[in-house]
């Protein structure tokens, strides 16, 4: 008569314990925990977006709107309203973190630390990038711009520049996490550091509304070197921040 099959036994006390998940799969729980908390609240898109779309109000109101002011003035006002609008984001995102003492769960969690940076990352790349789907219109529609024509090339350097800085702010965003006055740290640390972003990001927008407004093809050669240094500066943030990021939530 056959025996009954042994029952499993209990892992020994030195047996080596279960991996933490893979890096994607860590790095997709974070990016969807804080959209499922942003879909169910709405706070960030909503405020971010109000006060975007507020700056952008307001420069069309101060400048007399033209061909020079759309070229000369519009690529500035629509870059500041995103910088400000991320700072915004930022702030919010991380202090999710910092009621109930959600980040030390994080941090406890079986995962790397790089994977939780990416995930953040990639939450804020999200928030600012609708941000941007409603401020973009906005300022076309203030400063005459014509924006079917342009809509691939100003696609493409509002995500470059946009990857960079939520990139940035999601690292420096963990170190300003526990101060009191975070957004106003926040932003003293992290516009310095954005500056040859937003430079480039300003330039390559001036001269895609400039073929707007004269009615020319954009060129992508006319932007090329400076979507060169965008890329160079999100590859640069990028790899410092899944670096950088484990050393500075456990200071």
């Amino acid at each position: 008569m056959p025996s009954a099959p042994a029952p499993a036994s209990a892992p020994a006390a030195g047996a080596t314990p279960a991996p933490p998940p893979a890096f994607a799969r860590a790095a997709a729980l974070v990016f969807w925990k804080d959209v499922r908390i942003e879909l169910s609240t709405r706070e960030i898109v909503t405020t971010a977006g109000f006060f975007a779309v507020m700056v952008a109000v307001l420069a069309s109101v101060a400048f007399t709107t033209g061909p020079q002011t759309t070229t000369r003035v519009a690529p500035g006002a629509l870059w500041l309203a995103v910088l400000f609008s991320s700072v915004l984001a930022l702030g919010r995102s991380w202090q999710r973190e910092r009621e109930q003492s959600a980040l030390v769960g994080l941090l406890v969690s079986p995962v790397q630390r790089s994977a939780i940076w990416c995930g953040k990352a990639l939450g804020v790349l999200v928030f600012v990038l609708a941000v941007e789907a409603i401020l973009v219109p906005v300022v076309a529609l203030l400063f005459h711009v014509d924006l079917p024509p342009i809509a691939g090339p100003l696609a493409l350097v509002m995500v470059a520049g946009t990857i960079g800085v939520a990139a940035t702010g999601t690292l420096f965003g963990a170190m300003t996490v526990r101060t009191g006055a975070r957004e106003l740290l926040l932003a003293a640390v992290l516009f310095p550091l954005l500056s040859p972003a937003l430079v480039s990001s300003v330039a390559a927008t001036r001269e895609i509304f400039y073929a707007a407004v004269s009615g020319q093809a954009v060129d992508l050669s006319e932007v090329h070197d400076w979507l060169v240094l965008l890329g160079i500066f999100d590859l640069v943030a990028i790899a410092g921040g899944a670096a950088m990021f484990g050393a500075l939530v456990e200071e």
